[in-house]
């Protein structure tokens, strides 16, 4: 089975087509700057090199269709004709208390999605955006939306209630939600199979991080609490967003400098994180190599990066009443060497023990990193978001149990 997996943003559609049964990626790319004079589609040859085509659309739908020109063009398609793709997975950002797993795109799931998009008005109009567009394009194809908060929803109300007014959570939804929740339960999935344990039996806290990033409590295989919130703004220090920040400096901010909310939800989302603090640079190796010659204010960011990480992994611990494996993946989590090694020192007390030569050689592969001595296992996982989305289309299909 062919599935079709898309990931759409405001101005962007990053593909992959995947044959699930072997687990063999045939196609992968991404369409970028759509809307834009200077749009383009960047896609992975057979060798593994690059290719990069300039395109004139205008919208999602233009993009959709360009894809599928490449993925059945005489020079560098894969397959000869739409008909063999059997089916679409979409990654849909936000999923709110609707869902709980994955679902078959009907009329009525729709609906549903288009009920979130005052909660997530930056992510599900351009998730819809793309199943509206499979949809022109190829009609009758099964579609299936693996939504971001699904894994999110075994949290119980103690870590998914604010200490707000409860008339804003039953009218308006504002609650804790969660996101990143593919990669945080294939990881989860992933590590138990790696090591060889039981994954009913473990307490595991797996760091997602990245230019966005969260840290998940997964007990017993299921999600008991998760550091983004209501939106992907709350809980980390990101790329650009700020995370964890008191409310009222928010407000104090907004009345002396006469912002509004859209003014301040940019500076949020946008502005703040490394890039905003350090003023050099949201990636991750732009102020490493800054640290590295000197500069002060990089060394403070990355401090702080680093210090909210280790604080939620400590909480985390404590609210499961232990834990047993620390997963790292994300871009950084899974290359960045220092700021492993930095996150796991001072979890020292519980009996983290990492070492610190072999993490210095692990990047971008499955490997444990902790020593032998250590009581809590510290593990690299490879995300790969993509394949539980190709994972879940086919069951759907099929008509089979979610896994």
């Amino acid at each position: 089975m062919n599935i079709l997996v898309l990931n759409c943003g405001s101005s962007s559609v990053k593909y992959k087509l995947i044959e699930i049964k072997a687990n063999k990626v045939l196609a992968e790319g991404g369409v970028e700057k759509i809307g834009l004079p200077d749009a383009f589609i960047k896609f992975k040859l057979a060798d593994g090199s690059k290719k990069i085509i300039e395109l004139n659309i205008s919208d999602h739908n233009g993009a959709i269709k360009s894809i599928l020109d490449i993925l059945t063009g005489a020079e560098f398609g894969c397959i000869k004709s739409f008909s063999e793709i059997d089916a679409v997975g979409h990654r849909v950002v936000h999923g709110g208390e609707k869902f709980n797993k994955s679902m078959l795109i009907t009329d009525e799931v729709i609906a549903m999605i288009k009920e979130c998009y005052g909660i997530a008005p930056l992510h599900n109009p351009v998730n819809m955006a793309g199943i509206d567009a499979i949809t022109a394009v190829l009609p009758g194809v099964p579609q299936v939306a693996v939504f971001d908060t699904a894994f999110h929803q075994t949290m119980p109300a103690k870590a998914y209630m604010y200490a707000l007014p409860y008339k804003y959570y039953s009218e308006d939804g504002v609650r804790r939600y969660g996101f990143h929740g593919t990669s945080h339960r294939y990881v989860s999935a992933r590590v138990c199979e790696f090591l060889g344990v039981d994954p009913k039996q473990q307490k595991i806290v797996t760091c997602h991080v990245g230019n966005g990033g969260s840290i998940t409590a997964v007990d017993g295989g299921k999600s008991v609490d998760t550091s983004m919130g209501l939106t992907p703004v709350e809980g980390l220090m990101m790329g650009t967003r700020c995370g964890d920040v008191d409310p009222g400096a928010l407000t104090f901010l907004m009345q002396k400098h006469n912002l509004s909310a859209a003014d301040m939800q940019g500076i949020i989302n946008k502005k703040s994180g490394m890039a905003g603090f350090s003023e050099i640079s949201s990636d991750m190796r732009e102020i490493e190599a800054a640290v590295n010659n000197g500069d002060e204010r990089a060394k403070l960011a990355l401090d702080m990066y680093e210090n909210r990480i280790t604080k939620y992994i400590g909480a985390y611990a404590a609210e499961m009443g232990g834990i047993d494996i620390i997963v790292f993946t994300g871009g950084v989590g899974e290359n960045q060497v220092g700021t492993r090694a930095n996150v796991c020192r001072p979890l020292k007390f519980m009996g983290v023990e990492i070492d610190e030569a072999f993490n210095a050689t692990i990047r971008g592969k499955e490997a444990v990193i902790s020593t032998p001595e250590s009581r809590v296992k510290v593990v690299v996982i490879p995300t790969d978001e993509e394949y539980m989305i190709a994972r879940d289309t086919e069951a759907i299909v099929e008509g089979r149990e979610i896994r």
